[in-house]
């Protein structure tokens, strides 16, 4: 069966995060999304832990759903995740990565919060920030349980990455040492997306997953990966590993131009390189002579050994999709938290069943039936990649125009035509 699942969140124990975020608020979401597994996030804080105990039981192998759920609903399940923030010096270097942890079992989530609370205060914040290495880290988790997984999040954002620009790494081998063959996945993150990735062929044997990484519930599913599997922790572990292209069927992208660091740049005066347009002026801003943020697309050109057009044969198809409310705001020509936003989503998710339902399954015709025309042809745009993007740079998203002088389909866009 089809599952999407959105693997990385965060509760409201994290800093900067909705107060809304907690389990039964994602369970509501996820299902309003169209979202079949998400994580719970957050599971080394204590009072989330708790929360995950008091109210979540087991349902599936690995997978967890609310106690008490009324029949009748669609069925929602959680797979215990959390980010935890390692700072160290390694190299001669100050590294800063988040990396992403999953566990089958309660016993097992125990074991790595007994852990980690012994080596740092993992009570001031949902996403911990822990003065070791992330090796140091990956051994705990594999000692707490073989089954358990290590991702290093959003691998290429600047700032708090495996591969990112300001404290990262180049390599997986750098990082993770001899635990490099238990390390089978990254995630992409916003301002990047698998073609990319796939450009440096020392990723060839890692898999690669997207997901929202949601500090509120409406952003729950704006990345995701879908499945053909049954509920089972267990196997989606095993597709994963695999980079079982039967089975693992496609990953949910953000554009990467919308991502906060996709292209090089200064916002505080407004500038945006490209790579090229970079390297002329030598990393360094014209308007106040301090280097720029190096984006995602730079720190990809450095570490890629192919070409910008190479595709793996036996790559993971890639969806790019916006977010309904985002599409509706285009449309209505108002802001995305508006009242008129809100209602209508609201009434089209409810008749639909699903945001992914109306994103990813519905025709034209059936759009327009249930939206109108407009809507219909603004899902359409974003499906074909017929969009234009002025890109995001140094902690500004890009600015999506789905109506206006498109740039036409993009070769991502081509690739999707044969998903629809």
């Amino acid at each position: 069966m089809r599952l999407i699942a959105d693997l990385h969140i965060h509760s409201n124990f994290s800093r900067a995060t909705s107060k809304d975020m907690t389990l039964p608020n994602v369970a509501k979401w996820a299902r309003i999304k169209g979202i079949d597994i998400v994580g719970t996030g957050d599971f080394t804080h204590p009072a989330h832990f708790a929360a995950i105990t008091g109210l979540l039981e087991p349902a599936a192998p690995g997978l967890f759903k609310l106690a008490g759920e009324e029949k009748g609903q669609r069925p929602l399940h959680f797979m215990l995740s959390a980010e935890v923030s390692n700072i160290w010096t390694q190299g001669g270097k100050t590294r800063k990565v988040h990396t992403i942890i999953y566990a089958p079992d309660l016993k097992s989530v125990r074991q790595i919060n007994k852990t980690l609370a012994s080596l740092g205060n993992v009570a001031s914040d949902g996403r911990p920030i822990l003065g070791f290495s992330v090796y140091d880290l990956a051994s705990m988790v594999f000692d707490s349980s073989p089954e358990a997984m290590i991702v290093p999040a959003h691998a290429w954002t600047p700032w708090f990455s495996i591969f990112g620009s300001k404290s990262g790494f180049d390599s997986i081998e750098e990082c993770f040492k001899d635990l490099s063959y238990n390390v089978f996945a990254i995630e992409t993150g916003l301002s990047s997306n698998p073609a990319m990735n796939r450009r440096v062929s020392g990723l060839d044997r890692i898999a690669l997953l997207s997901n929202s990484d949601a500090h509120s519930p409406a952003k729950l599913g704006r990345e995701a990966n879908v499945f053909d599997t049954n509920l089972d922790y267990y196997e989606i572990k095993k597709i994963i590993k695999a980079r079982d292209n039967k089975r693992f069927l496609y990953t949910i992208e953000f554009y990467p131009e919308e991502g906060k660091y996709h292209c090089d740049g200064h916002s505080g005066c407004g500038i945006r390189f490209t790579p090229q347009e970079s390297a002329q002026a030598a990393g360094v801003c014209p308007v106040c002579g301090k280097g720029v943020t190096e984006g995602v697309l730079t720190r990809i050109e450095a570490l890629a050994d192919r070409p910008l057009d190479y595709q793996a044969q036996d790559a993971i198809p890639a969806v790019h999709l916006v977010p309904l409310e985002e599409i509706l705001a285009q449309v209505f020509d108002c802001g995305v938290n508006t009242l008129k936003v809100r209602r209508e989503y609201q009434r089209l998710t409810l008749e639909a069943g699903s945001e992914f339902k109306i994103l990813l399954d519905m025709s034209h015709d059936e759009i327009a039936a249930l939206a109108g025309v407009r809507v219909a042809e603004g899902i359409i745009r974003v499906r074909t990649g017929d969009i234009s993007i002025s890109p995001g740079f140094d902690g500004e998203f890009g600015k999506l125009d789905i109506f206006g002088q498109a740039q036409g389909p993009t070769p991502t866009g081509r690739i999707q035509k044969q998903l629809f």
